[in-house]
């Protein structure tokens, strides 16, 4: 340690000598910069914008020649004392001129989104393959220009959701033109329930069963299971009806689950009115003229049991459904009725003013979103012809949605209310779950609407029960 103290000690007298040339050099630097700070602050032709601004007053002459060091030390503290002030300033503009320009991005977004919504995408830079191009067109009309049209071209007509899922698309065109179909009817009914429905048209003929048989003659189908050989059933986990009227008591879910059992709950639906949620056909026929209701449509009607009822009574019914797991379409037309391949998010293909009535089963709920549901209900308004009848038959929801939500919403459409029936949802009388989860109660409504004959939004209203308010459970 001795001989480290006195190696460090020459260091720390060398140091020592040089410090006060460095302090006197020091001083004159500070003395030069200050005077040339002064000469340029009071030279400067905004002084008077900038001094006026300060928190202190200026040093006269006298205390200025007397004090030369704090006057320029003054001097120095009135410049940057004046740029702090500028700097203030100018950081107010900036933060005003980013406001500006937050607005004018979001204008030129909203534009740019506008724009694009408008635009057309071109079909030629989209779609590769050259099967869906054609399938997809535009195709110039032979005989060129049509006022019918205002065009000398057509577009075939595809979902708009289509363009979303290009690549399932080309997989849904890709096959033999001329020959067999894929059996893709589940890849290509779940493409159609993703949006893209209609789906374009095909150049190849479906599978057709081995063995076909004749189906069984009218009326006597109406009521009875088809043959196993009328289908094909490589899309379907069970391969024949007797696995699928099986279903009835197996366990698990499965969408209509008993509707393939027309020995079952199936044969005896609507026939019977017990004053609630269940209404029979007769007395909702009965509720307009004899003959007057002719024809309906069904939607998401499963196996066509309600047009089988109608059938019966002189009514030809039109059923819209989906296979789920199972040959609905199939199911019904087999029945001697006439299916419709068609989702909710569809646009319903009749023209206005033409059906005298629309039921629903189940599918019309709170699993659709609010705004889809809104538009499938003005599409029934506009379908069917004044004074005609809308059956939604057991409509399911929150006890809170209906007031909160679904009232508002039929109220919007215009529909008289006829009869409105309001019970508890069968699944969901265990209260312990109640108590659990605290929910709302679970409403189940049958109601049965009437359109305006005048076509008058406003109308009376005529329900069996007055309107619920809101139940919760404690």
């Amino acid at each position: 340690m001795g001989s480290h103290d006195v190696e460090d000690c020459p260091k720390k007298q060398h140091q020592n000598q040089h410090n006060p040339t460095h302090y006197k050099l020091k001083l004159v630097l500070l003395v030069l910069l200050t005077n040339l700070l002064t000469i340029l602050f009071f030279t400067s032709p905004n002084l008077s914008s900038y001094t006026r601004h300060l928190p202190f007053p200026l040093l006269n002459d006298s205390s200025a020649s007397t004090f030369p060091v704090l006057d320029e030390l003054n001097a120095t503290r009135y410049r940057l004392a004046a740029s702090e002030y500028q700097v203030k300033k100018l950081h107010e503009k900036l933060s005003t001129t980013n406001v500006l320009v937050e607005s004018l991005l979001v204008a030129l977004t909203r534009l740019n989104e506008s724009s694009n919504f408008n635009q057309i995408p071109d079909l030629d830079k989209v779609i590769t393959n050259a099967e869906l191009k054609l399938a997809v067109g535009p195709h110039k009309l032979p005989l060129g220009y049509t006022p019918r049209t205002g065009s000398d071209e057509i577009y075939p007509a595809f979902g708009a959701g289509c363009l979303k899922y290009k690549d399932e698309l080309m997989q849904y065109m890709s096959y033999n033109v001329g020959g067999e179909c894929p059996v893709d009817d589940v890849f290509a009914q779940r493409l159609m329930l993703k949006g893209c429905a209609p789906l374009p048209r095909r150049r190849c003929h479906p599978k057709s069963p081995v063995g076909y048989v004749e189906p069984t003659p009218f009326p006597r189908s109406l009521w009875s299971t088809p043959p196993d050989a009328s289908i094909i059933w490589d899309p379907y986990t069970c391969k024949s009806y007797k696995c699928l009227v099986a279903r009835d008591k197996a366990p698990g879910y499965y969408d209509c689950k008993d509707c393939f059992n027309l020995q079952g709950r199936e044969k005896t639906r609507w026939l019977f009115d017990n004053g609630g949620l269940d209404y029979g056909i007769d007395q909702v026929l009965a509720m307009k003229p004899k003959g007057t209701i002719r024809i309906g449509l069904d939607i998401g009607g499963g196996t066509g049991s309600f047009a089988a009822r109608m059938s019966e009574r002189n009514v030809t019914i039109v059923t819209s459904t989906v296979n789920l797991d199972g040959p609905f379409n199939s199911f019904i037309a087999s029945r001697g009725l006439i299916p419709l391949h068609l989702s909710v998010s569809q646009r319903l293909p009749f023209f206005e003013n033409t059906l005298d009535i629309v039921h629903s089963m189940h599918v019309l709920s709170n699993w659709i979103p609010d705004a889809m549901l809104e538009f499938t209900l003005y599409d029934i308004y506009r379908v069917l012809r004044p004074g005609g009848l809308f059956w939604m038959d057991h409509f399911f929801c929150r006890g809170a949605q209906l007031n909160e939500t679904y009232i508002p919403m039929i109220d919007r459409v215009g529909f008289k209310k006829l009869r409105w029936n309001i019970g508890m949802k069968v699944d969901r009388v265990n209260m312990k779950e109640w108590h659990a989860t605290k929910e709302l109660c679970t409403e189940s409504d049958e109601m049965l609407f009437r359109k305006a004959e005048n076509g008058n939004m406003q109308g009376t209203i005529i329900y069996s029960t007055s309107r619920i308010k809101d139940r919760q459970l404690s």
